[in-house]
């Protein structure tokens, strides 16, 4: 979860505190992910318990978070009516609620924060003057950049996921190419998704705010415009790809190959080239040390026994142990904190000789690092598919590892 959303999250409940919204109610939450995690330790640091997670899939119903349980659904049903409330931090918001009133539950279900702000179905005169005022706001930033990088072609990549960004730029050239584009200027969210852009070359790049993505996006799909290109997979306006994946299990980089940029499937990808040393290489022993990689805003945290595990193993092979922090991140236990920029990264850890991360963007940064790198893959399955995250995320000559209940970390 990102910084501008846990905070729109915990002041939207700050709010509800203050009016007595969650006053006497049973609280529950629905699907287990990174942000749903956010916000019961939240509550639960405000001292408001947490019933249930809510969750469809039967896997997750077999654990819990923090002693919670992970339920279907329709336990909240057993609850009487009145008596409960449902808060929703995960992105499908709209699908949730959807799902819950059509069980028949009829208590209140808060949306936590604002994900996908064009998604909004009312008619009201109030909504409909609201949506004109972002329209006009994402058409004024259309047309700005169309004069600033004029002929060129606008890639939007609407999230704030270092792997996606990865994924984009390793195919966006082969696309121009079948375009016919003299060239692109790439919008991302974030400083850290514009320095991936720039690990692939000199294309120029924009940054925006989720609010301003999402509005400038609006406007390009409202006016047509063929200058504009949406590189993801997982927005049902654009082609709505997830659906594959009920049928068939789908590697993400193959769906953005084939099915975002309409590639052959044995197209090779783009690698990043741009690096640079890192600043502080002098305190990493090289070729004796290892750079762990524990912290994934898009991802369940694994429990700290599984990380204790492997500090201790690489600390009793005469490893030094470094933990990759930015922000107010801690380094592990028995480990120092290293803050390389992205540019940096793939020196660092291929100068240290080893990498283990919990599996997320900064994966994909350091897919093809020449060191030992290992992957650690959270038990959970990718959106509301059959599929494990492994099966969609696993990389080639990584060791990629699922950590489940009695995980036990062994060196191979």
């Amino acid at each position: 979860m990102d910084k501008a959303h846990y905070e729109e999250m915990c002041e939207n409940l700050k709010n509800m505190i203050q009016r007595g919204t969650l006053a006497d109610k049973k609280i529950y939450l629905f699907g287990h992910c990174n942000a749903t995690e956010a916000l019961a330790d939240t509550l639960m640091e405000k001292e408001i318990p947490v019933c249930a997670i809510l969750d469809n899939n039967e896997e997750k119903q077999k654990i819990s978070y923090r002693n919670i349980p992970i339920t279907a659904p329709r336990a909240i049903l057993s609850e009487a009516p009145g008596s409960s409330a449902v808060c929703i931090a995960a992105r499908a918001y709209e699908a949730m609620s959807r799902q819950l009133r059509s069980m028949g539950y009829s208590d209140p279900i808060y949306k936590m924060t604002e994900y996908d702000s064009y998604a909004e179905y009312s008619l009201s005169e109030e909504t409909i003057r609201r949506k004109r005022e972002r329209l006009e706001r994402g058409l004024t930033r259309q047309n700005k950049l169309s004069k600033q990088y004029p002929g060129l072609m606008k890639i939007f990549c609407p999230f704030n996921a270092l792997g996606d960004v990865c994924f984009a730029m390793s195919y966006l050239p082969y696309f121009l190419a079948a375009r016919r584009c003299g060239g692109c200027v790439v919008c991302v969210i974030g400083d850290a998704c514009a320095q991936v852009v720039k690990l692939f070359g000199e294309d120029p790049v924009e940054i925006f705010s989720q609010k301003e993505m999402d509005e400038i996006i609006q406007a390009a799909l409202y006016t047509e415009d063929r200058y504009s290109f949406i590189a993801h997979q997982d927005r049902p306006y654009v082609v709505n790809l997830h659906k594959a994946l009920y049928q068939k299990c789908i590697p993400l980089e193959q769906i953005y190959c084939c099915g975002v940029f309409g590639l052959p499937k044995e197209t090779e990808p783009r690698r990043p080239a741009r690096w640079e040393p890192y600043a502080e290489i002098d305190r990493i022993p090289k070729g004796r040390s290892v750079i762990l990689s524990p912290y994934a805003k898009s991802v369940t945290a694994l429990p700290q026994d599984v990380w204790r595990q492997i500090v201790d193993d690489y600390r009793s092979r005469g490893f030094s142990c470094f933990t990759n922090v930015t922000g107010d991140e801690k380094a592990l236990d028995g480990t120092l904190p290293v803050s390389p920029r992205l540019a940096e990264a793939q020196p660092l850890v291929e100068h240290a000789g080893a990498f283990v991360g919990i599996r997320s963007g900064l994966c994909d940064v350091l897919r093809y690092a020449d060191c030992e790198k290992t992957a650690l893959y959270p038990d959970y399955n990718y959106c509301d598919t059959k599929w494990k995250a492994i099966d969609m995320y696993a990389l080639e000559g990584w060791t990629n590892l699922v950590v489940k209940d009695g995980f036990v970390w062994k060196k191979s």
